[in-house]
C-alpha cells in the first residue's frame, strides 16, 4: 500500500509537469493569466490535473478534459464548474463523497471506493483536444489503471471518455474490441474483466435541456456501485 500511494504521487508529479501539447500548455497558460471576470482575484491552478480519490477505488469515473476556469482554475478534476456541481451531487447521493459540492482542493472533500480522471489532463481550446493530445495523454489513464487494482468498472461521461477509455484498456491489457462499442447513456460492455458504462456528460448542454436529469445519472452510478460490489 506504501509503495502504491509512492507510485501513484509520483504520477500525478509526471501529470503536474507534463508540457506535451504546445497548443495546450499555451491555453492553460494564457487562461490562468488572463481569468475570468468573475474569478479575478484568484490565483488559476494553469496546469495538468492529476487524478484524484480513493486509491482502493473500485469504480473509476472518467471525463472530457478539464474546464478552462474550473478545474485549471481550482487544480481538481471537475471542480468549480457546473458539471461538477452536478457530478458531486450525484456521487454524494450514490454514497461515494462524503459532501454534494467540490470547490476548491481545501475543501474537505473525500471520495469512498471511487477515483476520478479525464482522457485528456488540460484545459483545451473549445473544449476539444485534437487527436494526437489525446494520445499523449492516454499513457496516463493507462497508468491510473495499473495503479488501482480494486477498480473494475469504468463510468465513462460522454463519447470522448468512452472511446479514450477503450483505448486505454486496449493499452493496458492488450484487448481490442471489435467491432468497436457504440456510446450510449447506459451502455455497459465488458473488456478482459473491465466492465465500461456510459453515461452522458454532465454538462450544461445535457443538464440544461433534460438530455440528462438527475435520476439518468443515479441510475449509471447505482449500477456502477452494484458491479463494483459496493453495496
Amino acid at each position: 500500500m506504501a509503495r502504491r500511494a509512492e507510485e501513484l504521487a509520483d504520477l500525478e508529479r509526471q501529470v503536474t509537469g507534463c508540457r506535451r501539447c504546445p497548443r495546450l500548455v499555451a491555453w492553460r497558460e494564457e487562461v490562468a493569466r488572463t481569468r475570468r471576470a468573475a474569478y479575478a482575484e484568484q490565483e488559476y491552478w494553469g496546469r495538468p490535473l492529476p487524478g484524484f480519490g480513493d486509491p482502493d477505488a473500485r469504480i473509476l469515473i472518467v471525463g472530457l478534459a478539464p474546464a478552462a476556469h474550473g478545474g485549471n482554475r481550482t487544480g481538481r478534476i471537475f471542480t468549480g464548474d457546473r458539471s461538477g456541481d452536478w457530478l458531486f451531487a450525484a456521487l454524494w447521493r450514490a454514497g461515494l463523497a462524503n459532501q454534494p459540492q467540490s470547490i476548491s482542493r481545501e475543501d474537505g472533500l473525500t471520495l469512498r471506493g471511487c477515483w476520478i480522471s479525464a482522457v485528456v489532463r488540460c484545459a483545451p481550446p473549445g473544449n476539444r483536444p485534437l487527436p494526437d493530445e489525446r494520445d499523449n495523454c492516454l499513457p496516463y489513464l493507462e497508468r491510473e489503471l495499473e495503479l488501482l487494482p480494486s477498480a473494475r468498472v469504468l463510468v465513462c461521461l460522454g463519447g470522448f471518455a468512452w472511446d479514450g477509455a477503450l483505448r486505454a484498456l486496449a493499452g493496458h491489457t492488450g484487448s481490442t474490441v471489435r467491432p468497436r462499442p457504440r456510446f450510449g447513456h447506459g451502455a455497459l460492455v465488458t473488456v478482459d474483466g473491465w466492465q465500461l458504462l456510459g453515461c452522458y456528460h454532465p454538462s450544461q448542454q445535457n443538464t440544461f435541456t433534460g438530455r440528462l436529469t438527475e435520476p439518468m445519472m443515479d441510475d449509471v452510478l447505482a449500477a456502477a456501485v452494484t458491479r463494483a460490489g459496493l453495496r
